[in-house]
């Protein structure tokens, strides 16, 4: 498993689904954990030494409200941690304020309000520092992307 993925709570699974999906789409080993860093603290603290010993690189961490996730697991780690705000009230900005504004020397890395695809996309690039056809993958997708944009864009717009 090279990235555990974390969310506090089961509703929060259709937004934390891109994630899963790109990453599968990318050949990359992950994990998926349901825990939440004030209902079970220990049963995370528990899971995170797990997936270390494991070989876990990198995790994504989704959390709406207070958003606490991200941050109690960056602070019991020094894995990159990259939080996914979820929009449970206030649009999902006290989430997205709650994860970056962490104190000094604890850091999130943080993507928009519910884009867990853009957290596993973020994750590749860091694994793709490391492991060549990772690297590969990710070049044949941004050149794909680029060139499918230009195809459907090539005769203008209407307006």
């Amino acid at each position: 498993m090279k990235v555990a993925i974390f969310f506090g709570s089961k509703s929060d699974s259709e937004i934390m689904r891109p994630a899963a999906g790109l990453l599968k789409e990318f050949g990359v080993e992950y994990e998926s954990f349901v825990l939440s860093a004030h209902r079970v603290p220990e049963k995370l603290a528990i899971t995170l030494k797990n997936i270390q010993n494991k070989g876990c690189e990198i995790i994504i961490a989704g959390a709406g409200l207070a958003a606490h996730l991200p941050g109690v697991i960056a602070s019991q780690t020094c894995l990159p941690v990259i939080g996914v705000p979820i929009n449970a009230s206030l649009g999902g900005l006290d989430a997205l304020f709650s994860i970056v504004q962490m104190p000094k020397a604890i850091p999130v890395a943080s993507v928009g309000i519910n884009n867990s695809y853009n957290a596993a996309m973020l994750a590749l690039e860091i694994l793709a520092l490391k492991y060549p056809k990772i690297n590969n993958a990710l070049r044949k997708h941004r050149n794909d992307m680029k060139e499918k944009f230009l195809a459907d864009n090539s005769k203008g717009a209407k307006l």
